[in-house]
């Protein structure tokens, strides 16, 4: 009797399909219990240990609005601007001090006007032609034309009742809408600026990531929010007295990369922005490296990107929670980069560049500010070494249709007095603009 052999397109007898098929049944069933099983014990611990606290322990759900969700029932994360979304026309702040002498040899002009330019815009703020008295009469209009096309229009401005904090709505050339905040703290004036148009990150306590990820802002866009807000400052919009035996800059000394969008999703515009921040004067706005911040939800490539390029900014890790059970819920990109992952790349960032990383802990009530998880922070930080890493607690924002609310001030006490005790420096964050929803999750970009 000959034996039968099957080719990989010849056909299955039926009686061998149908096994085939219940042993898929079989062993997708014994998975599916298992994932349940799991999932029911990992529950269990964060709500014993919570109970062990006389808490509870509340899970992350969005309110008021539905996430986005993918394929794979998780959070949808966007790394890239939508379809066919345009950016705005080259501007002189996009371009190096040569590229702008370059451009301006092509339109028949000598490489130093780049220069006169470079110092309206950065220096005095100005793109208004009838300023520009050093440059030739006849071709101002067409200068300003080719070098600074519009690229924030301003919609709303909203001030606090003391005048030192400031949040402006800006258009794009696209319609798009995007927020920034102006700070005034004694000594320095610090700005929030925002890298994307909307965000796709997707965390369910964010008002930003509501609408998604639009596109992502160029580098001028990013930049002409500072060299706008300097523009206010210098007309006296910006309030604040001086102090005692000192001063307070009369213009923006300190970024924050905290406004709309998850930065280093927007990697090489967001760095061409700093370069030209601490490009000197005329080529830059001469800010120092120190005084910029780049924060980030936890993509680990792009941090140990970061890390390699020998700038000294100071990077700092939103992470919300130490574990991956809650952190997989709060942060969705943690379904990509665990929560040890983003920490050993914030720890490599202090490795590589010497400068202390910040831990940004947005504390949300009976959700992640329960004592066990300020010990596991404290025992993670720890087991990295001492003196890398800063925790920044922040009282959460609520956002409307929310009804999640900040950790009350016995439990926010707590949760900081641990970490000190367990020897990491933590200072509970100045939250400002919460009467002009300017604050950390606020910026939804709303007329």
């Amino acid at each position: 009797m000959g034996v039968m052999t099957t080719s990989p397109n010849s056909a299955v007898p039926d009686s061998a399909e149908h096994a085939r098929s219940r042993t898929s049944e079989a062993v997708a069933a014994r998975s599916d219990r298992t994932a349940k099983h799991d999932e029911s014990e990992t529950r269990r611990v964060s709500e014993r240990r919570a109970e062990q606290e006389g808490r509870t322990q509340v899970r992350p759900t969005a309110e008021g609005w539905t996430q986005a969700m993918a394929p794979d029932g998780r959070p949808k994360l966007e790394f890239k601007s939508k379809p066919r979304v345009s950016q705005p026309p080259v501007h002189l702040a996009d371009l190096s001090l040569a590229e702008r002498q370059a451009k301006l040899k092509e339109l028949g002009l000598p490489a130093f006007r780049a220069k006169q330019l470079s110092v309206h815009y950065f220096q005095h703020y100005t793109t208004d032609p009838e300023r520009m008295s050093d440059l030739p009469k006849e071709r101002r209009a067409e200068l300003v034309e080719a070098m600074f096309p519009p690229l924030l229009t301003e919609v709303k401005r909203l001030t606090t009742d003391n005048g030192d904090t400031i949040k402006f709505l800006w258009r794009l050339f696209d319609g798009s809408l995007v927020e920034s905040v102006l700070m005034r703290y004694p000594g320095r004036v610090t700005l929030c600026v925002s890298s994307q148009c909307g965000c796709g990150m997707n965390c369910p306590f964010c008002a930003t990531g509501q609408a998604g990820l639009t596109r992502n802002m160029s580098a001028a866009e990013i930049l002409d929010q500072i060299v706008q807000a300097n523009r206010v400052i210098a007309e006296g919009g910006l309030k604040g007295g001086r102090r005692d035996g000192g001063h307070d800059a009369e213009r923006v000394t300190n970024i924050v990369f905290m406004g709309m969008g998850e930065p280093l999703a927007n990697y090489k515009r967001v760095m061409t922005a700093v370069h030209r921040m601490i490009d000197d004067a005329p080529e830059g706005l001469g800010m120092s490296a120190r005084n910029i911040t780049v924060s980030t939800v936890g993509l680990v490539p792009a941090i140990n990107k970061l890390a390699a390029e020998d700038i000294p900014i100071t990077f700092a890790l939103s992470l919300h929670a130490p574990d991956d059970e809650l952190r997989d819920e709060l942060i969705p990109v943690n379904s990509r980069w665990k929560t040890d992952e983003a920490i050993d790349a914030a720890y490599n960032y202090y490795r590589t560049t010497g400068r202390r990383v910040s831990i940004e802990y947005a504390l949300i009530k009976d959700m992640n500010d329960h004592a066990w998880r300020a010990d596991l922070l404290a025992k993670k930080l720890n087991a990295r070494g001492r003196g890398w890493v800063h925790v920044n607690p922040i009282p959460l924002n609520p956002t409307p249709g929310s009804v999640w609310t900040s950790s009350e001030p016995d439990v926010t006490d707590e949760f900081i007095n641990r970490l000190i005790d367990a020897g990491i420096p933590t200072t509970l964050r100045d939250t400002r603009g919460k009467e002009i929803d300017g604050a950390c999750g606020q910026l939804a970009a709303a007329e």
